[in-house]
């Protein structure tokens, strides 16, 4: 289907971006590496009067330190952040929970931004940055403000950007030395998640110092297991102790039932997959 006819725009700066959507009104769609809103577009289920391409800003690529925290530009592609050597060493969740997104060609072209500001639950990048108690930086016409990942994420494909916002920088404290690991169940290689656990822990020795455990499509934003990570900060590392804590991880979650598994399922998978991502993720 060809989507219906909309104006184009591509400024060249954030200033320009956000006036350029001020000046389209609430009919305006912004669109980042398109592999969201693409599919969309073309079956129609969404028929904005304005598309305003954020492709040719340059200052919202890229990866940077900031004292004690890495600043990811919103336009920055999963292949970057795949590759990046500070994610690398400090967001290592990160890094492991784009490997699994889709294939190369959409990680060529889709950008973490644009993943984080859809907000889809079923998707993979959300639950890490939660994870790693990240920060969006919004820009809009009244200048720019920070929100935390737990405010930012509200409800199905809802976040706390005002509709004459732009997302322009995720900012994640750094993780040096952190272990991580992100264990993903679905049906066919490349699909969107059935359930995901991103999983980074600080070990001392033979022991949990501390730990970071987050939920992918098991409600209707990314979820933040509590439970588990106090069951395991000052445990020893064993089997016995993650298998115990993994039994908390379904507390406080309401997945979804669809044609893939029903609730219960989902349930079972939480517990499952937390242990084998905790227990990846220490002997990582």
């Amino acid at each position: 289907m060809i989507p219906a006819a909309f104006d184009y725009t591509a400024p060249s700066t954030v200033d320009e971006a956000i006036r350029a959507l001020a000046d389209a009104g609430e009919d305006a769609k912004i669109i980042a590496g398109g592999q969201s809103l693409l599919p969309v577009l073309r079956m129609r289920l969404a028929a904005p009067t304005s598309l305003i391409d954020l492709g040719k800003i340059a200052e919202l690529r890229g990866v940077r330190e900031d004292g004690e925290h890495l600043v990811i530009g919103a336009m920055t592609t999963h292949h970057e952040v795949q590759r990046d050597p500070l994610i690398a060493e400090h967001a290592a969740l990160l890094a492991r929970a784009t490997d699994t997104v889709a294939d190369p060609q959409v990680r060529h072209r889709g950008t973490l931004g644009g993943a984080v500001a859809h907000a889809d639950p079923a998707g993979d990048l959300l639950a890490p940055v939660l994870a790693l108690d990240g920060e969006l930086v919004v820009a809009g016409a009244d200048g720019r403000r920070t929100v935390a990942a737990a405010e930012f994420f509200q409800d199905l494909f809802t976040t706390a950007m005002r509709p004459e916002e732009i997302l322009v920088e995720i900012r994640v404290p750094k993780h040096t030395g952190w272990r991580a690991h992100y264990e993903k169940f679905n049906r066919v290689a490349q699909a969107w998640s059935m359930i995901a656990v991103a999983v980074t822990v600080r070990t001392e020795g033979e022991s949990i110092a501390e730990a970071r455990v987050c939920l992918t499509n098991m409600g209707s934003t990314p979820l933040r297991c509590t439970a588990v990570e106090q069951a395991l900060v000052g445990q020893r590392a064993s089997a016995e102790q993650i298998r115990a804590a993994a039994e908390h991880a379904a507390e406080g979650t309401s997945p979804p039932v669809d044609g893939n598994a029903d609730a219960d399922y989902r349930r079972h998978l939480a517990r499952v997959l937390t242990g084998r991502a905790v227990s990846a993720a220490v002997t990582a």
